[in-house]
Order: C-alpha cells, then structure tokens, then sequence
C-alpha cells in the first residue's frame, strides 16, 4: 500500500510539476492576445478535461458569462453560455463561496436546471479564479477528475488571465497584423500590414469592415460572413482562409484567426484576431517556365476576368513592365477588362476620358496604330523614340508591344505591355510575347462563350429561387445553395419554403438531373409546380403526386428527385413524402440525431403511376429538421449512408440557437463536386395557440340559423363578450347563406381565435370565388352580402381548397 501511495504521489508530482513549467513559460511569452485559450488547454492536455471555459462577470454584474474556451463544444455536457450569478449553479456557487466544486453524473442530474445531453456519464468541476472569474471544466473520465487531475485545474485557474487585459481597445495601437471589429456598428481597426495585404492605403480607409469585405472573392463570402456577423460567431476561435482580389495576377489567399469577445451593457462585444499571407509565391525562372505557368492557368480560366488576370500575372512581373491592358474587341470599341495599375492617373488622357464605371472603353478608330496592329494578327513591337499617336505613347514612352488575341481566324481582343525607361526587346522576349498571345487568344475566345452560357444560366438560377424565407409561426428556417466547382456549370439543386393555412408550413428540396440551361428551367418549373398544388390545400402525397404528374407530360427526358414535408407548426407534427431523394435529419432537442426511415417513391418523370407514401414525424420544441441534396453527403470517396451519418454527427455537435451559423458549418465539409442545396428547419413551438371550431353546414331549412347558433355558442365559451360578436355573427350568416345558395355539396364553417383576431372561413365544393358587385340598383335581389363582409372585416378573401374554395373573413375584437 505504501508503494501504490507512493507512485501515485510521483504521477502527481510529475504532471503539476509540468503545469507549473507550462504556466510559466505561458506566462513569460509575450503574445497575451490568445493567452487566456493556451492556459485552458493546459486543462484539456494535463488533467484529462474535455472541455475547459472561462467564465467572467458581465457588466451588470448578475451574470457571469462565457468569455473564452477549448476543447469539445459546451453544448454536450449541457453547459450554458452565462449563469445568473445568484443561482444555484455550480459556477455560480463557486464564485460566491470560493470554494471548488466537483460534480459527478448523480449531483448534475439533480442539479438545478439540468439539461438532456449526449453524454450521459461525466464529471464537472467548477473553480473560482480571481478577479471575479470562474472555471468550468468538464471530463468523460470514468472516474471524474482525480487528486493530480484538481490539482492542475487549481493551477490552470490561478493562471489563467481575464480576457479585458487582451482587449485592442484598451492595450494602445493595434500590431501591424491585428484586427479588432465592433459587432455592433461593423466599425473596424486594422494594422499597417493587414491594409498592405488588401492593398489600400491607410488615408483611403473608411473603417468599414464591408470595404474589406467587398475586396474578398464572391465565393468565398459565405464563410466569412459566418465569422463577422455577430448571429454566427461563437465564443472561443476561429480560423479559416479566404482570398482577395488583386489588380493584376490571381487572388491572394489570406488566414484569418480570431476570436469573438462578448461585451456588456456599456461595451460592445468585439471579434479580434489577425490576418496574414497564406499564399505561396514561386519565381519563374525561364521563359519556357513562363508559358507553360500561363498555359496551366489559362486551362482551368473559366471566365474572361480569369484569362486576363493570368495573362497580366504571367507577363507583367517577369518581363518588368510598367503598365499592361487586356481588353476584348467588340465592334470599333475596346472593352478593357484590366488595367494593371488600375488607377486612371497612370493612363493617358484617351484611357481617362473614357472611364467608364469600372473599366474605359477605347475607341479603335482613334489609335490608328492599334487598328493596322489588330488588322495584321501579329504581335507588334516599338522601342523607345517611335512616333505614335498620344494615347499609345503614354502607355509605353520606353517601350510598347501589342499583342492581337486570335483564335480561329478572329481577333478577340488585344494586350498592351508598356515600359516607362528604354527597353530591348530581345529574340527570346519576342517569342515569349508571340507564344502568350496565342494562347490566351484561344482562352479568351472560350472564356466568351463560356460567360455568356454562365451568364444565362446563372440568371434563371437567380430568379427561381428563392430570394428570401417567409417569417414561421413558431420556428426558423435557413438555407443555402452552394454552386458546384466542377466545370463551373449551374445545376438543378432548388429549395423552397411554403406557408399554408393554419400555421402548416412545407418544406421543399429537390434536384433536377443535369447541370445546364434545361435543368435550371425546368428545377423552376417544379418549383412553381409544388408551390401551386401545395397552394390548393392538397396532402403531401397528392402535391408530389400532381407534379409526377406534371413532368410525365413534359417533353423532357430529365427526372427530378424531391422531398416534401409539411409541418403543423401548432401541433409539433409533420407529414414526410419522398420522391427518390434524401430522407431528412433530425436533431433533437438532447442533441441526439436520426436519420428518418422514410418511405419513398420513384423519382418524378420515371413511372406514370406512382406511389408516394407519407411518414410521420414528431417535433418537439428545440428539434432541427435538415433536408439536403446528394452534394453534401455524397462523393467519389463517400457513399450516401457514410455521408448522411457525418451530417447526422455534425448536426449533434452543433448548437441550434443560431441557425445560420450551423449551415454555413455544414457546407464547409462539401466536396464541391455537385451542387448542393440545404434547409435547416428549427421548430420552436408557438407561444400563443389558435383556439379553433369546426362545423359542418347540413342543407337544412334553419342552416344559417344553426350555424349562428354554434357560433354563438363559441363566443361564449372563448369568452368573447356578446356586444363584440354581432360583426361576426353578421359574417357568418353571410358568407354561409353565400355557399349554400350558390353551391351544391358539403358547406365547413371554420371559426379561429388568435389574440384578439377572429377568423371566419366557409369552405365549399365549387371553385367559382365569389364577386363583389361594382353597383347595385334599389331594385336588386342579391349581391348585398359580399359587400357587408367586406364593410364588417378587416380583410376578407378567397383560396383554392381541395378541388373547392375556402372563403374567409378576419375580424378585430375588441382588447
């Protein structure tokens, strides 16, 4: 016994001991941005924490909030993101005692306001740290922490500094790769070298984080955003790489880390962190290097900008050149696409006249030299000392080479390469020059055909998807569309989101076989479809049904695949039907997940007759609904089922409060191979519920009687008192009087109280909607009663009801 006392004596020793040297050094560096997050991974690596945070006073000083973290996500061990100070939580009993607490999986069950986790066995600990701090640390040990595991969590928060000292605002001028944007106003401080690395001068800035943003590459926004906006980011740090566009040559990747500090009542909260140069540069050693560098770039140029920009990267730096223009030929102008410098001083008058927004357009027929230079097809060379006319000797007084951009027996444009001192063209330069034109004639030419394609494409796509999500009743929807990189096509991936009477909502995605024109009409064709049918007050099954439908009768040899789910956002329950695509993923509220085992029929346009079973699902409040297309969990090296489970894993460690945030996670794992589209549903369940009465109209002679009778009887049990229900009861003797003399069949009265909004609906079999007469003679028999519902409501109207019609009136009551 003496010896196990013994060894266990040393481990502890051992492992505080190289706490105690890790704190220190920790300490002694000079870098105290990040400091705070490298002292709680102490806790992570030398005391077996899973998860380590620090928690400080909030400004009012009734919270103590999360300020910085490491390790595993809070979320799975049930861990808030503030306590109130004068709770009973274990962080909060450990500030006002200063007394350590160590919780194991018994006390946090009963613990105050303990939650579901996905991990049901592990161990807390909770430790004050000065300055009015605390330390939250979490274990999956078996054993909780032990004696040598408290005594590096002792050590970490005796350590470990409060993030205010950290703050740019407060430590002087900002390093010169430093950044630190306000949340609140997008109001940003940058160092020097931060401005040189997106090129604009410190005189010029605006502190407008969207100046920055506006330099970036489009494609590359989406995981940016998720970083500076404040609905996205997260305490603790991010990092990721994205590019900026530069004047000449491809962009530039950068890396950005940077960590979000939560502020108070009378400081906003910040992000800061820093951004450096991620990219690699390499040197160009032989002219042969040199055009084989422009022929790979120009191979995967997709667009003109993307020829132009590897024409003037290629060319400019090597040969030492002041100044280098590529411009397309349409009809007698030049269309000038770059200019490397890009400020209009640098070019002669001609080029600044003609300043246009972004770019100058030339006229050919005023630089009679470019024209004969274009008219031959062949590159053209004058040295310093030639006459030429203003507008070309301004572009290179000691030296200018045209180069024609031909392809196929067609001039599709021209590159200019200006020197300012006298410059010898040699034998080897000139070939250099003539190879360059050839090949970038032949991108350009391709690169045309191609944007004018993308361009069309990219426009249906635009216009037929959705612009923007409805507001739900009860939940949030997101959702995002990432084009594939593959070939630069535009696919069928499409997405929708469809409000429906009585607080249904249908969420709809689906994917058109293909990437091109056809597919992109017709993803907008089923879209609209969908819309239309769901619109009409069909089920789930008899929607998708219709649209098979649909596209059987097209002329079209594509097929689509689709899931369709329509959610009673009043009930918590949702009606799944699956056309050859996805099943849906749930996330629920312990952040277990499932990938629903929903039936499925064909996809639409394969068989004519098809059936399309519909699976039930349960939503309770806090559940995330996900449906996605095969991009995202697809690929050459992962098959669906491997996909689906990542995303299901990827789902459970996400945290639902923030929406946008979990998509843009999502889509970060892409393959980029496909199109992928996603549409992330939270339901939160409705805090005030309609109170609803249904009744069913008989052909009886006392009909409108009976039916007052019941309406009445309603008012009285919601409570609504009698003086204020004449206007209603006035609607309904109308609009029933209306169906019954006017329609044959089955006549529903609907009655629906929310707040103090009454809603009168009368459904009938006929789908002939009612009009309102635009004069009536004293000598008329009918027509009266539309215009007293319109005169006693609020608004009032007509929708498509399952081969029928609903008429419907809304009234205010009284508060």
């Amino acid at each position: 016994m003496a010896d196990v006392v013994s060894e266990g004596a040393a481990v502890r020793g051992t492992r505080t001991e190289r706490a105690e040297a890790a704190l220190e050094a920790l300490a002694a560096d000079p870098r105290t941005a990040d400091r705070p997050r490298r002292v709680l991974e102490q806790a992570l690596v030398l005391a077996g924490a899973a998860f380590a945070g620090l928690y400080t006073l909030g400004d009012d000083g009734t919270l103590l909030c999360l300020t910085e973290s490491a390790g595993l996500p809070r979320t799975l061990y049930g861990l808030r993101d503030s306590y109130p100070v004068s709770g009973r939580s274990p962080a909060a009993e450990a500030h006002r005692t200063g007394q350590p607490r160590w919780l194991g999986p018994e006390e946090l069950a009963g613990s105050p306001g303990a939650r579901r986790t996905p991990s049901p066995d592990f161990w807390v600990a909770a430790l004050p740290v000065h300055g009015d701090g605390v330390l939250l640390a979490a274990t999956e040990n078996p054993h909780g922490f032990d004696g040598a595991d408290r005594a590096v969590l002792a050590l970490v928060a005796g350590a470990v500094p409060l993030p205010e000292a950290a703050r740019p605002e407060e430590s002087g001028e900002l390093p010169a790769d430093a950044f630190s944007l306000a949340m609140d106003t997008g109001r940003i401080e940058v160092g020097e070298r931060i401005l040189e690395l997106f090129r604009i001068a410190r005189g010029t800035f605006d502190g407008k984080v969207e100046t920055l943003l506006g330099l970036t590459v489009p494609e590359d926004l989406p995981s940016l955003m998720s970083v500076v906006e404040a609905d996205h980011m997260s305490v603790g740090e991010r990092e990721l790489e994205f590019r900026v566009v530069q004047p000449s040559g491809p962009p530039k990747w950068l890396r950005l880390r940077g960590r979000l500090l939560p502020g108070g009542d009378r400081r906003p909260a910040r992000l800061v962190g820093t951004v450096a140069d991620a990219s690699t540069v390499r040197s160009d050693v032989t002219d042969v290097a040199r055009v084989q560098r422009l022929a790979a770039s120009l191979a995967i140029a997709g667009t003109v900008k993307d020829v132009s920009q590897a024409v003037v990267a290629a060319l400019r730096g090597p040969l030492k050149a002041d100044r280098i223009a590529l411009a397309e030929l349409e009809n007698d102008r030049l269309v000038v696409i770059v200019l490397d410098p890009p400020e209009p001083a640098a070019w002669p008058e001609l080029w600044r006249s003609e300043w246009r927004s972004e770019w100058p357009d030339a006229p050919v027929r005023s630089m009679p030299t470019l024209a004969a230079a274009l008219s031959e097809g062949r590159a053209r060379i004058w040295p310093a000392g030639t006459a030429l006319e203003p507008a070309l000797a301004g572009v290179g007084p000691g030296g200018l080479a045209v180069l024609p951009l031909s392809a196929a027996g067609r001039t599709a444009g021209a590159c200019l390469i200006g020197w300012d001192r006298p410059h010898d063209f040699g034998p080897d330069e000139r070939a250099l020059l003539t190879a360059s034109a050839g090949l970038a004639g032949q991108a350009l030419m391709r690169a045309r055909a191609f944007d004018a394609e993308h361009e069309l494409v990219g426009m249906l796509q635009r216009a037929l998807l959705p612009r923007r999500l409805p507001r739900l009743p009860g939940g949030v929807a997101v959702a995002r569309y990432l084009p594939t990189t593959a070939g630069l096509e535009v696919g069928g991936d499409w997405y929708d989101v469809i409000p429906l009477p009585d607080n249904h909502v249908a969420l709809v995605i689906g994917d058109v076989q293909g990437h091109n024109a056809g597919a992109a009409t017709l993803m907008g064709q089923m879209r609209t479809a969908l819309r239309a049918y769901a619109a009409e007050g069909h089920p789930p099954d008899v929607v998708v049904s219709h649209a098979n439908r649909l596209l059987m009768e097209m002329e079209t040899d594509l097929f689509a695949t689709c899931a369709y789910v329509d959610v009673d956002m009043e009930e918590g329950s949702a009606w799944c039907v699956r056309a050859g695509h996805l099943p849906p993923v749930l996330r629920h509220p312990d952040a277990g997940t499932q990938v629903v085992e929903a039936a499925g029929g064909p996809p639409l346009g394969v068989l004519p007759q098809a059936d399309f079973p519909m699976t039930q699902l349960r939503l309770r409040p806090g559940t995330l609904l996900a449906l996605t297309t095969d991009g995202l969990v697809e690929s050459a090296e992962e098959d669906v089922d491997a996909g689906l489970n990542r995303l299901a894993r990827e789902l459970a460690a996400a945290d639902p409060a923030h929406l946008g945030q979990v998509a843009d996670a999502l889509l970060r794992g892409a393959h980029r191979g496909d199109d992928v589209a996603l549409l992330l549903l939270r339901y939160d369940g409705m805090a005030v519920r309609p109170r609803r009465e249904s009744w069913t109209v008989w052909r009886v002679p006392e009909a409108v009687r009976h039916a007052r009778r019941f309406t009445r009887r309603t008012l009285r049990s919601w409570g609504v008192p009698a003086d204020t229900g004449d206007a209603v009861l006035l609607v309904v003797s109308e609009l029933v009087t209306n169906a019954l003399v006017h329609t044959d069949g089955q006549v529903r009265l609907d009655l629906t109280l929310v707040n103090h909004r009454f809603r009168v609906a009368v459904a009938d079999v006929s789908p002939r909607t009612p009009v309102k007469p635009t004069s009536l003679g004293w000598e008329a028999t009918g027509g009266r009663g539309i215009l007293l519902v319109e005169a006693m409501s609020a608004a009032w109207g007509t929708v498509p009801a399952g081969g029928g019609k609903q008429v419907w009136a809304e009234l205010t009551l009284g508060g």
